[in-house]
C-alpha cells in the first residue's frame, strides 16, 4: 500500500470518532505493510486528557508487539501531531510518521515547532506532510463548523 491508502484507513479511524461526537482524529501502526493497531480520539468519551488518537494507537502496538521499542513501524495519522502525541513518537522509536493535515495551533512536527529535529533526542524520526491534507483537514473543519452551530442548552 501507499501512503493515500494508508491515510484513507486512517480517515476511516477518524470517522468513527466523529461517530461518537470526538475530534475526528485517526491513527494507524504500521509495520511490515501490516496494519498492526488502529485508534481514533477518545479523549471526551473517556475524559482522559491523553486520550488521542496517536497514543491509543502507540500503547496497541506496544502491547501487541510486547514492546515499548515501535522500530520499523510507521504512525499514519490524519493531523499533525501535537507536542505530547510527537513526544511519544520519539519514546516509542517508530521510524516514521505520515500525516494529514497541518495544526496551526498545536502541530509538532514542523508547523508550530518540529520536535523531530532536534539533536537533542536520540531519535529522529523521518515525517511526512500533507497526505491527503484536503480530505483530513476538510474532515476536521467540518466537524468545528458543526460545533459552532450547534444550540447552546439555557
Amino acid at each position: 500500500m501507499n501512503h493515500d491508502e494508508w491515510m484513507r484507513l486512517a480517515l476511516k479511524e477518524a470517522e468513527k470518532a466523529l461517530a461518537l461526537d470526538e475530534v475526528p482524529v485517526g491513527a494507524l501502526i504500521v509495520k511490515d505493510g501490516e496494519i498492526i493497531a488502529k485508534a481514533h480520539n477518545l479523549r471526551e468519551t473517556a475524559q482522559v486528557a491523553t486520550a488521542h488518537a496517536e497514543l491509543l494507537a502507540i500503547e496497541k502496538a506496544c502491547k501487541k508487539l510486547k514492546s515499548w521499542r515501535l522500530e520499523g513501524c510507521i504512525l499514519v495519522v490524519t493531523l499533525e501531531p501535537c507536542a505530547m502525541c510527537t513526544g511519544a513518537t520519539l519514546l516509542s522509536r517508530v521510524d516514521g510518521i505520515v500525516f494529514g493535515a497541518y495544526d496551526p495551533k498545536g502541530g509538532c512536527m514542523g508547523t508550530v515547532t518540529d520536535l523531530t529535529t532536534l539533536k537533542a533526542f536520540n531519535h529522529q524520526p523521518w515525517v511526512i506532510g500533507g497526505v491527503l491534507e484536503n480530505e483530513c483537514a476538510q474532515c476536521l473543519t467540518d466537524f468545528f463548523k458543526n460545533k459552532r452551530k450547534a444550540p447552546t442548552l439555557p
